[in-house]
Protein backbone atom coordinates (compact mmCIF):
# COMPACT_ATOMS: atom_id res chain seq x y z
CA UNK A 1 0.00 0.00 0.00
CA UNK A 2 1.24 3.30 -0.99
CA UNK A 3 1.64 6.19 0.90
CA UNK A 4 -0.83 9.34 1.26
CA UNK A 5 -0.50 11.13 -2.23
CA UNK A 6 -1.02 14.78 -2.40
CA UNK A 7 -3.93 15.62 -4.62
CA UNK A 8 -1.62 17.08 -7.47
CA UNK A 9 0.09 13.75 -7.23
CA UNK A 10 -3.14 12.02 -8.87
CA UNK A 11 -3.58 11.56 -12.68
CA UNK A 12 -6.25 13.40 -14.21
CA UNK A 13 -8.12 10.24 -15.44
CA UNK A 14 -9.13 9.36 -11.59
CA UNK A 15 -10.33 12.49 -10.36
CA UNK A 16 -13.76 13.63 -11.09
CA UNK A 17 -14.66 16.43 -13.42
CA UNK A 18 -16.33 19.23 -11.81
CA UNK A 19 -16.23 21.51 -14.79
CA UNK A 20 -19.26 19.55 -16.09
CA UNK A 21 -21.17 21.96 -13.84
CA UNK A 22 -19.61 24.90 -13.85
CA UNK A 23 -16.07 25.85 -15.79
CA UNK A 24 -14.27 27.16 -12.93
CA UNK A 25 -15.02 28.86 -9.46
CA UNK A 26 -16.31 32.30 -10.93
CA UNK A 27 -19.28 30.62 -12.88
CA UNK A 28 -20.49 29.16 -9.54
CA UNK A 29 -20.44 32.62 -7.96
CA UNK A 30 -21.93 34.19 -11.13
CA UNK A 31 -24.61 31.08 -10.69
CA UNK A 32 -25.33 31.29 -7.16
CA UNK A 33 -25.38 35.10 -7.58
CA UNK A 34 -27.87 34.58 -10.31
CA UNK A 35 -30.35 31.94 -8.63
CA UNK A 36 -30.12 34.36 -5.48
CA UNK A 37 -31.88 36.82 -7.74
CA UNK A 38 -34.48 34.64 -8.70
CA UNK A 39 -35.02 33.55 -5.40
CA UNK A 40 -35.34 37.37 -4.23
CA UNK A 41 -37.88 37.90 -7.07
CA UNK A 42 -40.01 34.87 -5.98
CA UNK A 43 -39.87 36.43 -2.50
CA UNK A 44 -42.95 38.81 -4.39
CA UNK A 45 -45.31 35.74 -3.99
CA UNK A 46 -45.34 36.11 0.13
CA UNK A 47 -48.68 36.58 1.08
CA UNK A 48 -50.24 36.17 -2.81
CA UNK A 49 -49.78 31.61 -3.16
CA UNK A 50 -53.45 31.60 -3.13
CA UNK A 51 -54.54 33.64 -6.00
CA UNK A 52 -52.36 31.57 -8.48
CA UNK A 53 -50.78 28.07 -6.28
CA UNK A 54 -50.24 26.09 -9.80
CA UNK A 55 -48.00 28.71 -11.88
CA UNK A 56 -46.17 29.40 -7.74
CA UNK A 57 -45.56 25.72 -7.07
CA UNK A 58 -44.32 25.56 -10.86
CA UNK A 59 -41.95 28.62 -10.58
CA UNK A 60 -40.71 26.91 -6.81
CA UNK A 61 -39.65 24.02 -8.46
CA UNK A 62 -37.62 25.86 -11.27
CA UNK A 63 -36.04 27.89 -8.40
CA UNK A 64 -35.37 23.74 -6.73
CA UNK A 65 -33.80 22.85 -9.86
CA UNK A 66 -31.24 25.63 -10.65
CA UNK A 67 -30.43 25.43 -6.59
CA UNK A 68 -29.20 21.50 -7.39
CA UNK A 69 -25.46 22.43 -9.22
CA UNK A 70 -24.86 25.25 -6.80
CA UNK A 71 -25.19 23.26 -4.30
CA UNK A 72 -23.39 20.62 -5.39
CA UNK A 73 -20.54 22.21 -7.10
CA UNK A 74 -19.77 23.82 -3.68
CA UNK A 75 -20.39 20.51 -1.96
CA UNK A 76 -18.27 18.22 -4.21
CA UNK A 77 -15.39 21.15 -4.23
CA UNK A 78 -14.31 20.88 -0.80
CA UNK A 79 -15.01 16.98 -0.41
CA UNK A 80 -11.62 16.08 -2.13
CA UNK A 81 -9.64 18.70 -0.03
CA UNK A 82 -11.03 20.13 3.27
CA UNK A 83 -8.27 21.41 3.90
CA UNK A 84 -7.89 23.77 0.57
CA UNK A 85 -8.96 27.63 2.28
CA UNK A 86 -10.90 28.43 -1.37
CA UNK A 87 -13.16 25.01 -1.17
CA UNK A 88 -13.57 25.93 2.39
CA UNK A 89 -14.83 29.48 1.65
CA UNK A 90 -17.19 28.05 -1.03
CA UNK A 91 -19.04 26.11 0.83
CA UNK A 92 -19.38 28.32 3.89
CA UNK A 93 -20.29 31.37 0.97
CA UNK A 94 -22.91 27.80 0.17
CA UNK A 95 -24.23 27.22 3.71
CA UNK A 96 -24.71 31.36 4.42
CA UNK A 97 -26.34 32.03 0.99
CA UNK A 98 -28.74 27.84 1.45
CA UNK A 99 -29.94 30.14 4.95
CA UNK A 100 -31.08 32.66 3.33
CA UNK A 101 -32.75 31.08 0.51
CA UNK A 102 -34.48 28.72 2.67
CA UNK A 103 -35.54 31.69 4.96
CA UNK A 104 -37.11 33.49 1.83
CA UNK A 105 -38.73 30.69 0.22
CA UNK A 106 -40.03 29.72 4.06
CA UNK A 107 -43.64 31.28 3.48
CA UNK A 108 -44.38 29.15 0.36
CA UNK A 109 -46.05 25.57 2.22
CA UNK A 110 -47.37 27.11 4.75
CA UNK A 111 -49.66 29.47 2.40
CA UNK A 112 -50.05 26.39 0.70
CA UNK A 113 -50.98 24.71 3.48
CA UNK A 114 -52.87 27.41 4.40
CA UNK A 115 -55.24 27.02 1.74
CA UNK A 116 -58.51 25.14 1.58
CA UNK A 117 -57.92 20.86 1.42
CA UNK A 118 -59.71 19.87 -1.30
CA UNK A 119 -58.72 22.72 -3.48
CA UNK A 120 -54.93 21.19 -2.91
CA UNK A 121 -56.73 17.88 -3.76
CA UNK A 122 -57.93 19.29 -6.74
CA UNK A 123 -54.35 20.63 -8.11
CA UNK A 124 -53.07 17.28 -7.44
CA UNK A 125 -55.64 15.39 -9.34
CA UNK A 126 -54.85 17.96 -12.30
CA UNK A 127 -53.47 16.34 -15.18
CA UNK A 128 -51.46 19.68 -16.13
CA UNK A 129 -50.01 19.59 -12.99
CA UNK A 130 -49.07 15.65 -12.23
CA UNK A 131 -45.22 16.57 -12.35
CA UNK A 132 -46.14 18.10 -8.63
CA UNK A 133 -48.95 15.23 -7.30
CA UNK A 134 -46.60 13.72 -4.95
CA UNK A 135 -45.06 17.16 -3.85
CA UNK A 136 -48.69 18.21 -2.78
CA UNK A 137 -50.03 15.00 -1.69
CA UNK A 138 -46.87 14.93 1.49
CA UNK A 139 -48.00 18.38 1.84
CA UNK A 140 -51.18 17.33 2.85
CA UNK A 141 -49.96 14.31 4.72
CA UNK A 142 -47.64 16.37 6.82
CA UNK A 143 -50.43 19.33 7.55
CA UNK A 144 -50.81 18.46 11.03
CA UNK A 145 -46.67 18.97 11.87
CA UNK A 146 -46.29 22.06 9.73
CA UNK A 147 -45.83 25.09 11.38
CA UNK A 148 -47.45 28.96 11.09
CA UNK A 149 -45.74 30.99 8.43
CA UNK A 150 -43.70 32.97 11.00
CA UNK A 151 -42.51 29.68 12.96
CA UNK A 152 -41.58 27.62 9.64
CA UNK A 153 -39.39 31.17 9.10
CA UNK A 154 -37.42 30.95 12.52
CA UNK A 155 -36.86 27.29 11.64
CA UNK A 156 -35.41 27.71 7.86
CA UNK A 157 -33.03 30.66 9.93
CA UNK A 158 -31.49 27.91 12.20
CA UNK A 159 -30.13 26.05 8.91
CA UNK A 160 -26.99 27.01 9.71
CA UNK A 161 -26.77 25.93 13.40
CA UNK A 162 -28.64 22.67 12.80
CA UNK A 163 -25.54 21.78 10.23
CA UNK A 164 -23.19 22.65 12.96
CA UNK A 165 -22.34 19.24 14.54
CA UNK A 166 -22.32 17.76 11.80
CA UNK A 167 -19.16 20.61 10.05
CA UNK A 168 -17.28 20.40 13.57
CA UNK A 169 -17.20 16.86 13.67
CA UNK A 170 -16.09 16.36 9.89
CA UNK A 171 -13.47 19.24 10.30
CA UNK A 172 -12.25 17.78 13.54
CA UNK A 173 -11.81 14.29 12.13
CA UNK A 174 -10.81 15.11 8.21
CA UNK A 175 -8.40 17.66 8.67
CA UNK A 176 -7.56 18.46 12.40
CA UNK A 177 -7.33 14.93 13.74
CA UNK A 178 -3.81 12.91 13.42
CA UNK A 179 -3.50 9.31 13.57
CA UNK A 180 -0.02 7.76 14.85
CA UNK A 181 1.81 5.48 12.13
CA UNK A 182 1.47 1.78 11.70
CA UNK A 183 5.20 0.19 11.75
CA UNK A 184 5.03 -2.53 9.14
CA UNK A 185 6.52 -5.69 9.73
CA UNK A 186 9.76 -4.92 7.56
CA UNK A 187 9.82 -1.74 10.14
CA UNK A 188 9.02 1.12 7.77
CA UNK A 189 6.12 3.71 8.86
CA UNK A 190 3.10 4.13 7.32
CA UNK A 191 0.20 6.43 7.43
CA UNK A 192 -2.67 5.94 9.23
CA UNK A 193 -5.66 7.63 8.48
CA UNK A 194 -9.53 7.02 7.97
CA UNK A 195 -8.67 6.46 4.49
CA UNK A 196 -5.92 4.00 4.86
CA UNK A 197 -7.80 2.26 7.98
CA UNK A 198 -9.27 -0.48 6.04
CA UNK A 199 -5.62 -1.98 4.92
CA UNK A 200 -4.96 -1.94 8.19
CA UNK A 201 -7.53 -3.94 9.84
CA UNK A 202 -7.48 -6.64 7.18
CA UNK A 203 -3.98 -6.96 7.21
CA UNK A 204 -2.69 -10.67 7.33
CA UNK A 205 -0.56 -9.75 10.17
CA UNK A 206 -2.27 -9.46 13.58
CA UNK A 207 0.25 -6.64 14.88
CA UNK A 208 -0.21 -4.49 11.81
CA UNK A 209 -4.37 -5.17 12.75
CA UNK A 210 -4.23 -4.29 16.44
CA UNK A 211 -1.72 -1.43 15.79
CA UNK A 212 -4.39 -0.07 13.28
CA UNK A 213 -7.43 -0.95 15.46
CA UNK A 214 -5.66 0.78 18.71
CA UNK A 215 -4.60 3.54 16.75
CA UNK A 216 -7.87 5.00 15.37
CA UNK A 217 -9.88 4.18 18.45
CA UNK A 218 -7.27 4.99 20.90
CA UNK A 219 -6.89 8.68 19.51
CA UNK A 220 -10.81 9.07 18.87
CA UNK A 221 -10.88 8.46 22.85
CA UNK A 222 -8.63 11.31 23.32
CA UNK A 223 -11.20 13.87 21.93
CA UNK A 224 -14.03 11.79 23.69
CA UNK A 225 -15.32 14.75 25.23
CA UNK A 226 -15.63 17.08 22.27
CA UNK A 227 -17.08 14.59 20.13
CA UNK A 228 -19.52 13.87 22.37
CA UNK A 229 -20.62 17.37 22.91
CA UNK A 230 -20.91 17.71 19.41
CA UNK A 231 -22.64 14.33 19.36
CA UNK A 232 -24.93 15.07 22.14
CA UNK A 233 -25.86 18.56 20.08
CA UNK A 234 -26.95 16.84 17.26
CA UNK A 235 -29.23 14.50 18.90
CA UNK A 236 -30.88 17.78 21.06
CA UNK A 237 -30.91 19.44 17.35
CA UNK A 238 -33.38 16.47 16.34
CA UNK A 239 -35.50 16.48 19.79
CA UNK A 240 -36.19 20.06 19.00
CA UNK A 241 -37.35 19.55 15.90
CA UNK A 242 -39.11 16.83 16.59
CA UNK A 243 -41.19 19.06 19.71
CA UNK A 244 -41.41 21.58 17.62
CA UNK A 245 -43.15 19.70 14.63
CA UNK A 246 -45.76 17.93 17.35
CA UNK A 247 -44.05 14.49 16.06
CA UNK A 248 -44.12 11.79 18.87
CA UNK A 249 -40.63 10.76 18.68
CA UNK A 250 -37.38 11.91 16.73
CA UNK A 251 -37.43 8.47 15.00
CA UNK A 252 -41.09 9.33 13.73
CA UNK A 253 -39.96 12.29 12.71
CA UNK A 254 -37.78 10.97 10.23
CA UNK A 255 -39.76 8.07 9.11
CA UNK A 256 -43.44 9.63 8.95
CA UNK A 257 -41.98 12.04 6.32
CA UNK A 258 -40.85 9.25 4.02
CA UNK A 259 -43.96 7.07 4.52
CA UNK A 260 -42.20 4.27 6.28
CA UNK A 261 -43.77 2.52 9.33
CA UNK A 262 -41.88 2.34 12.09
CA UNK A 263 -42.52 -1.23 13.04
CA UNK A 264 -39.86 -1.52 9.64
CA UNK A 265 -37.19 -0.66 12.40
CA UNK A 266 -38.55 -2.63 15.35
CA UNK A 267 -38.86 -5.69 12.91
CA UNK A 268 -35.20 -5.39 11.71
CA UNK A 269 -33.79 -5.22 15.43
CA UNK A 270 -35.93 -8.08 16.52
CA UNK A 271 -35.37 -10.19 13.54
CA UNK A 272 -31.07 -9.64 13.58
CA UNK A 273 -31.81 -10.46 17.41
CA UNK A 274 -33.20 -13.85 16.25
CA UNK A 275 -29.87 -14.50 14.64
CA UNK A 276 -27.43 -13.43 16.80
CA UNK A 277 -26.50 -16.83 17.63
CA UNK A 278 -25.99 -17.76 13.87
CA UNK A 279 -23.51 -14.78 13.80
CA UNK A 280 -22.13 -16.46 16.35
CA UNK A 281 -21.67 -19.67 14.66
CA UNK A 282 -19.96 -17.58 11.94
CA UNK A 283 -17.61 -15.73 14.52
CA UNK A 284 -16.81 -19.53 16.17
CA UNK A 285 -15.86 -20.73 12.87
CA UNK A 286 -13.50 -17.69 12.19
CA UNK A 287 -11.92 -18.16 15.61
CA UNK A 288 -11.20 -21.65 14.67
CA UNK A 289 -9.92 -21.31 10.99
CA UNK A 290 -7.54 -18.33 11.57
CA UNK A 291 -5.89 -20.34 14.66
CA UNK A 292 -6.89 -17.81 17.35
CA UNK A 293 -6.87 -19.22 20.88
CA UNK A 294 -8.87 -15.51 21.37
CA UNK A 295 -11.20 -13.67 18.82
CA UNK A 296 -10.69 -10.08 19.31
CA UNK A 297 -12.46 -6.79 17.63
CA UNK A 298 -9.68 -5.66 15.56
CA UNK A 299 -10.04 -9.92 14.23
CA UNK A 300 -13.26 -9.56 12.91
CA UNK A 301 -11.96 -7.67 8.65
CA UNK A 302 -8.98 -9.94 7.86
CA UNK A 303 -10.05 -12.23 5.31
CA UNK A 304 -10.66 -15.81 6.75
CA UNK A 305 -8.81 -17.48 3.76
CA UNK A 306 -5.38 -16.76 4.32
CA UNK A 307 -3.80 -17.88 1.20
CA UNK A 308 -5.67 -16.90 -1.27
CA UNK A 309 -4.99 -12.95 -2.45
CA UNK A 310 -6.78 -10.79 -5.12
CA UNK A 311 -5.08 -8.03 -5.16
CA UNK A 312 -7.31 -5.54 -7.16
CA UNK A 313 -5.63 -2.12 -8.56
CA UNK A 314 -8.85 -0.08 -9.74
CA UNK A 315 -8.69 -0.63 -13.08
CA UNK A 316 -8.66 -3.96 -12.93
CA UNK A 317 -10.90 -4.20 -10.08
CA UNK A 318 -13.28 -2.21 -12.65
CA UNK A 319 -13.20 -4.54 -14.81
CA UNK A 320 -14.05 -7.56 -12.65
CA UNK A 321 -16.95 -5.18 -12.00
CA UNK A 322 -18.62 -4.98 -15.38
CA UNK A 323 -18.37 -9.05 -15.58
CA UNK A 324 -19.91 -9.50 -12.48
CA UNK A 325 -22.67 -7.45 -14.00
CA UNK A 326 -23.55 -8.28 -17.01
CA UNK A 327 -26.93 -9.81 -15.77
CA UNK A 328 -27.98 -6.40 -15.42
CA UNK A 329 -28.29 -5.59 -19.59
CA UNK A 330 -26.07 -4.18 -21.79
CA UNK A 331 -27.35 -0.27 -21.44
CA UNK A 332 -26.72 -0.41 -17.74
CA UNK A 333 -22.94 -1.82 -18.79
CA UNK A 334 -22.50 1.02 -21.57
CA UNK A 335 -23.71 3.66 -18.49
CA UNK A 336 -20.47 2.06 -15.76
CA UNK A 337 -18.46 2.54 -18.51
CA UNK A 338 -19.30 6.06 -19.67
CA UNK A 339 -18.81 6.78 -15.91
CA UNK A 340 -15.26 5.46 -15.53
CA UNK A 341 -13.66 7.29 -18.23
CA UNK A 342 -16.01 10.69 -18.16
CA UNK A 343 -15.25 12.85 -15.20
CA UNK A 344 -17.66 11.24 -12.59
CA UNK A 345 -14.94 9.34 -10.51
CA UNK A 346 -12.87 10.77 -7.99
CA UNK A 347 -10.49 7.05 -6.80
CA UNK A 348 -7.51 7.42 -4.47
CA UNK A 349 -6.96 8.55 -0.99
CA UNK A 350 -5.34 11.88 -1.04
CA UNK A 351 -4.46 14.19 1.75
CA UNK A 352 -7.25 16.27 3.25
CA UNK A 353 -9.84 14.36 1.33
CA UNK A 354 -12.91 12.82 2.92
CA UNK A 355 -12.94 9.53 4.34
CA UNK A 356 -15.27 6.77 3.17
CA UNK A 357 -17.20 6.22 -0.19
CA UNK A 358 -20.51 8.23 -2.03
CA UNK A 359 -22.56 8.88 -4.98
CA UNK A 360 -24.15 12.35 -5.38
CA UNK A 361 -26.93 12.28 -7.91
CA UNK A 362 -29.00 14.91 -7.75
CA UNK A 363 -28.07 16.71 -10.75
CA UNK A 364 -30.55 16.36 -13.66
CA UNK A 365 -28.60 17.64 -16.65
CA UNK A 366 -24.99 16.45 -15.24
CA UNK A 367 -23.91 12.80 -14.79
CA UNK A 368 -24.04 11.88 -10.49
CA UNK A 369 -20.45 11.78 -9.21
CA UNK A 370 -18.88 9.03 -6.70
CA UNK A 371 -16.23 9.46 -3.97
CA UNK A 372 -14.04 6.89 -3.36
CA UNK A 373 -10.72 5.88 -1.60
CA UNK A 374 -9.56 2.72 -3.16
CA UNK A 375 -7.62 0.22 -1.87
CA UNK A 376 -6.28 -2.80 -4.21
CA UNK A 377 -8.64 -5.20 -2.43
CA UNK A 378 -11.73 -7.14 -3.15
CA UNK A 379 -14.02 -4.98 -0.41
CA UNK A 380 -13.49 -1.99 -1.71
CA UNK A 381 -13.91 -3.48 -5.48
CA UNK A 382 -17.32 -4.24 -4.10
CA UNK A 383 -17.51 -0.53 -3.07
CA UNK A 384 -16.84 0.83 -6.80
CA UNK A 385 -20.02 -1.53 -7.34
CA UNK A 386 -22.25 -0.01 -4.87
CA UNK A 387 -21.39 3.37 -5.21
CA UNK A 388 -21.77 3.16 -9.01
CA UNK A 389 -25.43 0.78 -7.79
CA UNK A 390 -26.38 4.74 -6.57
CA UNK A 391 -25.89 6.43 -9.71
CA UNK A 392 -27.74 4.02 -11.45
CA UNK A 393 -30.75 4.53 -9.64
CA UNK A 394 -30.03 8.71 -9.67
CA UNK A 395 -29.15 8.12 -13.17
CA UNK A 396 -32.34 5.68 -14.21
CA UNK A 397 -34.75 8.27 -11.82
CA UNK A 398 -33.61 11.48 -13.28
CA UNK A 399 -34.18 10.08 -16.87
CA UNK A 400 -37.96 8.54 -16.31
CA UNK A 401 -39.56 11.34 -13.62
CA UNK A 402 -39.62 14.99 -14.10
CA UNK A 403 -37.51 17.25 -11.77
CA UNK A 404 -40.12 17.03 -8.44
CA UNK A 405 -40.46 13.15 -8.35
CA UNK A 406 -36.62 12.38 -9.52
CA UNK A 407 -35.15 11.97 -6.25
CA UNK A 408 -35.49 9.16 -4.26
CA UNK A 409 -36.56 8.24 -1.01
CA UNK A 410 -33.78 7.12 1.87
CA UNK A 411 -35.41 4.23 2.62
CA UNK A 412 -34.75 2.68 -0.46
CA UNK A 413 -31.23 4.65 -1.00
CA UNK A 414 -29.60 1.89 -0.30
CA UNK A 415 -31.22 -0.90 -2.34
CA UNK A 416 -29.48 -0.53 -6.07
CA UNK A 417 -26.59 0.13 -4.42
CA UNK A 418 -26.36 -3.37 -2.08
CA UNK A 419 -28.51 -4.69 -5.43
CA UNK A 420 -25.36 -4.31 -7.61
CA UNK A 421 -23.30 -6.49 -4.69
CA UNK A 422 -25.40 -8.87 -4.58
CA UNK A 423 -25.42 -10.10 -7.85
CA UNK A 424 -21.66 -9.52 -8.64
CA UNK A 425 -21.23 -11.66 -5.99
CA UNK A 426 -23.33 -14.35 -6.68
CA UNK A 427 -21.82 -13.81 -10.32
CA UNK A 428 -18.18 -14.55 -9.16
CA UNK A 429 -19.12 -17.53 -7.55
CA UNK A 430 -20.43 -18.74 -10.29
CA UNK A 431 -16.84 -17.61 -12.44
CA UNK A 432 -14.62 -19.09 -9.82
CA UNK A 433 -16.78 -22.27 -9.01
CA UNK A 434 -13.93 -25.03 -10.08
CA UNK A 435 -11.26 -22.88 -7.56
CA UNK A 436 -11.96 -23.90 -3.78
CA UNK A 437 -10.09 -21.19 -2.44
CA UNK A 438 -11.41 -18.78 -4.69
CA UNK A 439 -15.04 -19.96 -3.60
CA UNK A 440 -13.95 -20.08 0.50
CA UNK A 441 -12.39 -16.31 -0.26
CA UNK A 442 -15.69 -14.99 -2.13
CA UNK A 443 -17.85 -16.70 0.16
CA UNK A 444 -16.13 -15.14 3.16
CA UNK A 445 -16.48 -11.52 1.69
CA UNK A 446 -20.43 -12.37 1.13
CA UNK A 447 -20.64 -13.49 5.10
CA UNK A 448 -18.78 -10.46 6.28
CA UNK A 449 -21.43 -8.04 3.72
CA UNK A 450 -23.63 -9.91 6.01
CA UNK A 451 -21.94 -9.05 9.53
CA UNK A 452 -20.66 -5.57 8.06
CA UNK A 453 -24.41 -4.45 6.91
CA UNK A 454 -26.85 -6.30 8.72
CA UNK A 455 -26.11 -6.83 11.84
CA UNK A 456 -23.27 -3.88 11.91
CA UNK A 457 -25.35 -1.56 11.09
CA UNK A 458 -28.58 -2.72 13.19
CA UNK A 459 -26.40 -2.67 15.76
CA UNK A 460 -25.80 0.89 15.14
CA UNK A 461 -29.49 1.85 14.62
CA UNK A 462 -30.38 0.53 18.26
CA UNK A 463 -27.70 2.86 19.17
CA UNK A 464 -29.12 5.54 17.27
CA UNK A 465 -32.65 4.93 19.01
CA UNK A 466 -31.16 4.09 22.39
CA UNK A 467 -29.48 8.06 22.16
CA UNK A 468 -32.61 9.66 21.32
CA UNK A 469 -34.68 8.03 23.83
CA UNK A 470 -32.16 8.81 26.35
CA UNK A 471 -32.21 12.59 25.39
CA UNK A 472 -36.28 12.59 25.00
CA UNK A 473 -36.31 11.07 28.28
CA UNK A 474 -33.80 14.09 29.94
CA UNK A 475 -30.78 11.68 30.81
CA UNK A 476 -27.84 12.93 29.89
CA UNK A 477 -25.21 12.43 26.82
CA UNK A 478 -22.04 12.39 28.46
CA UNK A 479 -19.33 10.22 26.93
CA UNK A 480 -19.04 7.67 29.73
CA UNK A 481 -22.80 6.97 29.19
CA UNK A 482 -22.59 6.71 24.94
CA UNK A 483 -19.82 4.50 25.28
CA UNK A 484 -21.39 2.24 27.97
CA UNK A 485 -24.53 1.89 25.44
CA UNK A 486 -21.95 1.14 22.73
CA UNK A 487 -19.85 -1.24 24.21
CA UNK A 488 -23.13 -2.85 25.91
CA UNK A 489 -24.52 -3.41 22.45
CA UNK A 490 -20.98 -4.70 21.23
CA UNK A 491 -21.36 -7.64 24.06
CA UNK A 492 -24.62 -8.57 22.84
CA UNK A 493 -23.64 -9.30 19.54
CA UNK A 494 -20.53 -10.28 19.40
CA UNK A 495 -19.71 -11.29 23.08
CA UNK A 496 -20.94 -14.91 22.65
CA UNK A 497 -17.21 -15.59 21.05
CA UNK A 498 -15.56 -12.59 21.22
CA UNK A 499 -13.47 -10.74 23.38
CA UNK A 500 -15.05 -7.62 23.36
CA UNK A 501 -11.82 -5.32 23.92
CA UNK A 502 -12.44 -1.87 26.10
CA UNK A 503 -11.12 0.20 23.07
CA UNK A 504 -14.20 -1.17 21.02
CA UNK A 505 -16.12 1.41 23.32
CA UNK A 506 -15.29 4.62 21.40
CA UNK A 507 -16.31 3.00 17.96
CA UNK A 508 -19.26 5.32 18.25
CA UNK A 509 -17.33 8.22 18.13
CA UNK A 510 -15.64 7.96 14.54
CA UNK A 511 -19.11 6.99 12.45
CA UNK A 512 -20.14 10.16 10.26
CA UNK A 513 -23.27 8.49 9.49
CA UNK A 514 -24.47 9.14 13.26
CA UNK A 515 -25.13 12.68 12.31
CA UNK A 516 -27.47 12.31 9.81
CA UNK A 517 -29.72 10.36 12.41
CA UNK A 518 -31.95 7.40 11.51
CA UNK A 519 -30.26 6.77 8.61
CA UNK A 520 -27.98 3.60 8.83
CA UNK A 521 -31.14 1.04 8.99
CA UNK A 522 -31.57 1.88 5.69
CA UNK A 523 -28.44 -0.53 5.13
CA UNK A 524 -29.76 -2.89 6.18
CA UNK A 525 -33.09 -3.65 4.97
CA UNK A 526 -31.28 -2.17 1.81
CA UNK A 527 -29.31 -5.54 1.50
CA UNK A 528 -32.42 -7.58 2.56
CA UNK A 529 -34.34 -6.48 -0.09
CA UNK A 530 -31.43 -6.47 -2.57
CA UNK A 531 -30.41 -10.48 -1.20
CA UNK A 532 -33.97 -10.85 -2.55
CA UNK A 533 -33.96 -8.68 -5.57
CA UNK A 534 -30.59 -10.53 -6.80
CA UNK A 535 -32.04 -13.40 -6.27
CA UNK A 536 -34.20 -12.83 -8.79
CA UNK A 537 -32.41 -11.66 -11.55
CA UNK A 538 -30.52 -14.09 -11.19
CA UNK A 539 -33.43 -17.12 -11.57
CA UNK A 540 -35.58 -15.38 -13.75
CA UNK A 541 -33.33 -12.84 -16.10
CA UNK A 542 -34.95 -10.47 -18.53
CA UNK A 543 -38.48 -10.24 -16.97
CA UNK A 544 -37.11 -9.61 -13.31
CA UNK A 545 -34.58 -7.35 -14.96
CA UNK A 546 -37.15 -5.11 -16.49
CA UNK A 547 -39.47 -5.21 -12.92
CA UNK A 548 -36.06 -3.88 -11.18
CA UNK A 549 -35.19 -1.45 -13.79
CA UNK A 550 -39.22 -0.17 -13.19
CA UNK A 551 -37.61 0.31 -9.50
CA UNK A 552 -34.78 1.92 -10.56
CA UNK A 553 -37.13 4.53 -12.74
CA UNK A 554 -39.68 5.01 -10.08
CA UNK A 555 -37.95 8.19 -8.19
CA UNK A 556 -40.83 9.53 -5.82
CA UNK A 557 -43.71 8.62 -7.88
CA UNK A 558 -45.26 6.29 -5.27
CA UNK A 559 -44.58 5.46 -1.93
CA UNK A 560 -40.63 3.44 -0.87
CA UNK A 561 -42.63 0.12 -0.27
CA UNK A 562 -44.84 0.49 -3.23
CA UNK A 563 -41.80 1.06 -5.28
CA UNK A 564 -40.17 -1.75 -4.01
CA UNK A 565 -43.26 -3.88 -4.89
CA UNK A 566 -43.05 -2.59 -8.56
CA UNK A 567 -39.68 -4.95 -7.91
CA UNK A 568 -41.38 -7.69 -6.29
CA UNK A 569 -40.11 -7.29 -2.55
CA UNK A 570 -42.51 -6.25 0.13
CA UNK A 571 -40.21 -4.56 3.40
CA UNK A 572 -43.65 -3.71 5.58
CA UNK A 573 -43.18 -7.40 6.84
CA UNK A 574 -40.43 -9.20 8.19
CA UNK A 575 -40.03 -11.76 5.85
CA UNK A 576 -37.85 -10.44 3.67
CA UNK A 577 -35.28 -9.42 6.23
CA UNK A 578 -35.71 -13.36 7.19
CA UNK A 579 -35.37 -14.39 4.04
CA UNK A 580 -32.12 -12.50 3.66
CA UNK A 581 -31.15 -13.63 6.95
CA UNK A 582 -31.50 -17.76 5.95
CA UNK A 583 -29.52 -17.20 3.01
CA UNK A 584 -26.96 -15.88 5.47
CA UNK A 585 -27.00 -19.14 6.75
CA UNK A 586 -27.07 -21.35 4.08
CA UNK A 587 -23.94 -19.28 2.88
CA UNK A 588 -22.52 -20.32 6.15
CA UNK A 589 -23.04 -23.61 5.46
CA UNK A 590 -21.58 -23.75 2.12
CA UNK A 591 -18.15 -21.89 3.47
CA UNK A 592 -17.97 -24.51 6.42
CA UNK A 593 -17.96 -27.43 3.39
CA UNK A 594 -15.65 -25.29 1.30
CA UNK A 595 -13.60 -25.26 4.13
Amino acid sequence: MADMKKRSEIAAQYKWDLTHIYPNDEAWEAAMAATFEEVKAFAAWEGKVAEDPRTAIRAYFEIDEKMAPVFSYAFLRKETDNGDPVAQSLKAKLMQTAVQVQTMLSFFEPELLAMDEAVLEEIAADPAMSDYDTFIKGLLRQKSHALPKEQEKLMAMMGQLASAPQNIFSMLTDVDMKFPDVIMPDGTARTLTEGTYSSFIRDANRDVRKQGFDGIMGTYGKYANTIAATYAANVQKDVFMAQARKYSSCRAAKMEPLEIPEEVYDNLISVIHEFIPVLNDYLALRKTSMGLNELHMYDLYTPMVSDFKMELPYDKAFDMMLEGLTPMGEDYLAKLREARVGGWIDVFPSEGKSSGAFSSGGLRNVHPYVLLNHNDNLSDTFTIAHELGHSMHSFYSNQNQPAPKSDYSLFVAEVASTCNEAVMMRYLLEQFKDDKKAQAYLLNHFLEQFRTTCFRQTMFAEFEYIAHTMAENGQPLTKDALTKVYYDLNKQYYGGVCEVDELIGNEWLRIPHFYRSFYVYVYATGLCAAVSLSERILNEGESAVKDYRKFLSAGSSVPPIEALKLAGIDMSKPEPIRAAMNVFKDTLEKFKAVL
